[in-house]
């Protein structure tokens, strides 16, 4: 019997409130999203954690003091070991946070002392960003010392089952609006403009075909695409989901919010679309505001991530599970591995 690692990434969050600064020190130390020289980087990390600490323990309070996205990975973890159940192998379901515990170099020890013969790498971002998963890869490549064949599932934008999860997932917020007029509003979480442009990062390209392939099953006519999140004086990708509640307002319809990036709850759901937005829509007089549930544990979901790992398996060294970039992104993995082949 041979021995299966799956590691699934995600960005992690903090657990109680002394933990806050040091959750924003570690996201804001990171190359890939302050792009900065590490002289000029981490005094930056360190002022800007210091800055934001007490607004961010605020919005975690309202949560119960910490992220629940830990224990949320946590559950879909032990789904997916229960859905590759049927494999002949034994298999381990492994957690890396690339800001917060379990950190990447505490899972790669974890993974090294099962000692696999292959390890899949599976990072809960269904669309491929250098903020999110090229950041996670990275990490792990520095950190993992243990054997094993490596193979990595680098996206999943259209996969059927997280398309099918989505779907589910909207038609059950839109039964309760009725018969009053809603637009699906697709908010995903915004990044600066030049992560698209001056990266090649394929992150946009892949939210808007998931989107439209989820506006196609779950027979959507009233759709747009939003970016939540949006921080600092730069350019973000838009529109803002602020702003496409005020133009739902001006054009006097409801709007149902699905947060196409997310996997899971965690404080971009809960305290942002939740209580921020919904208290936007209420002053805008946008009603009704219904917010999707994100897949957690939909078993359409985890059937689609057994599925990519049982794909990954049988393929190239990283590659996508169902349709990747669709188009010549220069920071896309799989068009690198093949330049460089």
């Amino acid at each position: 019997m041979s021995r299966l690692a799956v590691v699934l990434f995600n960005l992690g969050g903090p657990d109680g409130p002394a933990d806050v600064r040091p959750f924003l020190q570690n996201l804001f130390s990171d190359p890939a999203i302050i792009g900065l020289p590490a002289f000029l980087r981490l005094p930056l990390a360190r002022f800007i954690a210091h800055r934001r600490e007490k607004s961010a323990q605020a919005n975690y309070a309202l949560m119960g003091g910490g992220s629940p996205l830990l224990p949320g990975t946590f559950k879909q973890a032990g789904a997916l070991q229960d859905a590759l159940s049927d494999s002949a192998d034994e298999v381990g379901v492994f957690v890396a946070m690339r800001y917060w515990r379990p950190l990447t170099d505490e899972t790669a020890r974890q993974v090294a002392d099962f000692a696999p013969d292959e390890v899949i790498l599976l990072p809960l971002y269904p669309q491929f960003s250098t903020t999110t998963t090229a950041s996670s890869l990275k990490a792990w490549a520095e950190a993992y010392a243990g054997p094993g064949l490596v193979h990595t599932v680098c996206c999943y934008p259209e996969a059927p089952g997280w398309i099918e999860a989505q779907t589910k997932a909207i038609r059950a917020a839109l039964k309760k609006a009725g018969d009053q007029p809603v637009r699906v509003l697709f908010s995903a979480h915004g990044v600066p403009e030049k992560v698209i442009t001056g990266r090649g990062d394929p992150y946009q390209a892949q939210v808007e075909a998931g989107c439209a392939a989820v506006a196609q099953a779950a027979g959507l006519s009233d759709w747009s695409i939003c970016y939540q999140s949006r921080v600092g004086p730069m350019k973000w990708l838009g529109p803002s989901t602020p702003e496409a509640i005020e133009q739902a307002a001006a054009d006097k319809v409801g709007v149902l919010v699905v947060p196409i990036a997310f996997v899971s709850e965690h404080i971009e759901t809960l305290v942002e679309l939740d209580i921020e937005y919904a208290h936007l829509a209420e002053e805008l007089g946008v009603s009704p505001y219904l917010r999707a549930q994100t897949p957690g544990t939909d078993r359409s979901f985890i059937r689609a991530l057994a599925d990519a790992v049982r794909a990954a398996r049988r393929g190239a060294a990283i590659q996508p599970f169902g349709p990747g970039c669709g188009g010549d992104f220069s920071a896309c993995p799989c068009q690198n591995r093949r330049r460089v082949a």
